[in-house]
């Protein structure tokens, strides 16, 4: 069987601009789990979406008393070998642009540049009264000097900066509001019903145009916003490499399918491609 790394060196040897969609398995790594088993089932309940978040104070309740505990791991995290050779990769030239479905911002933090997120940052939280930004780690603060009985629950880490928390009484969790006009706060990343951003979604079908094929990397695509741009290169005849653990969306409109773990391949990939690749 062919080496795995071999077989992607060979996708990028032929295809030297490429754009790149990112999702939850690059992070793993780090430390952050994902949301989906290998066939792309959920492994637990679904994220809430922005209706209940908006609609249900008691739901809004869980939802912070749960980032509360579960933000210490996401606001820690370190990129890995993944995010490291993505961007070199793109500091080599191969890379159009990077797409990530992430909200960790690791791939900022490992020297990705122009990286379009496409559902948002989590360490930013936006007034849906105001429009005022916020730091998640100030907020972080706040919320511990609201909810002094909470600062030392523990729970299993989640995706997102989620913490497993159930069976517990939320009603008494204080949400504290925008410090400039007392209005709702939110994660400023798209949650589950909610639209991406138009302008995110033009950026990536314009980068898609501007480049040779398309490669995802640890992503299932189960979710439309990231599974409409394999689609479109589909259509478009450009080839679409997978390199993912597990089944992946996009797995019967790709040419090459890779699954094995992406902190692993995507290194040695670069070292075989050290003539073009500065590693």
């Amino acid at each position: 069987m062919t080496d795995p790394a071999t077989t992607l060196a060979g996708f990028l040897r032929a295809h030297p601009k490429l754009l790149v969609l990112t999702g939850a398995g690059v992070s793993t790594g780090s430390g952050i789990p994902d949301y989906r088993d290998a066939d792309g089932q959920w492994k637990r309940r679904p994220p809430i979406t922005g209706q209940v978040f908006r609609g249900d104070p008691l739901q809004r309740a869980r939802y912070w008393a749960r980032s509360m505990i579960g933000w210490p791991l996401l606001a820690t995290a370190q990129p890995n070998a993944a995010h490291r050779a993505l961007a070199r990769l793109q500091d080599a030239g191969r890379v159009t642009r990077l797409v990530t479905q992430n909200v960790d911002g690791l791939h900022q933090a490992a020297g990705s540049t122009g990286v379009i997120d496409l559902h948002g940052r989590l360490d930013v939280l936006v007034c849906l009264a105001c429009g005022a930004r916020t730091p998640r780690s100030r907020f972080q603060s706040r919320l511990h000097e609201a909810n002094p009985d909470w600062t030392h629950r523990k729970a299993e880490a989640l995706p997102d900066g989620d913490a497993d928390l159930e069976h517990v009484d939320f009603s008494g969790f204080v949400v504290p509001a925008c410090t400039h006009c007392g209005g709702l706060l939110k994660p400023d990343v798209v949650f589950f019903g909610e639209n991406v951003p138009r302008e995110r979604v033009d950026a990536t079908f314009a980068a898609l145009a501007a480049s040779d094929g398309l490669l995802v990397v640890g992503s299932s695509l189960m979710v439309y916003s990231g599974y409409r741009f394999a689609v479109a290169a589909q259509q478009q005849g450009l080839p679409i490499a997978v390199l993912t653990q597990g089944r992946s969306r996009a797995d019967p409109l790709a040419p090459l399918k890779i699954e094995a773990p992406c902190g692993e391949v995507l290194p040695a990939t670069l070292e075989q491609l050290g003539d073009v690749v500065q590693v």
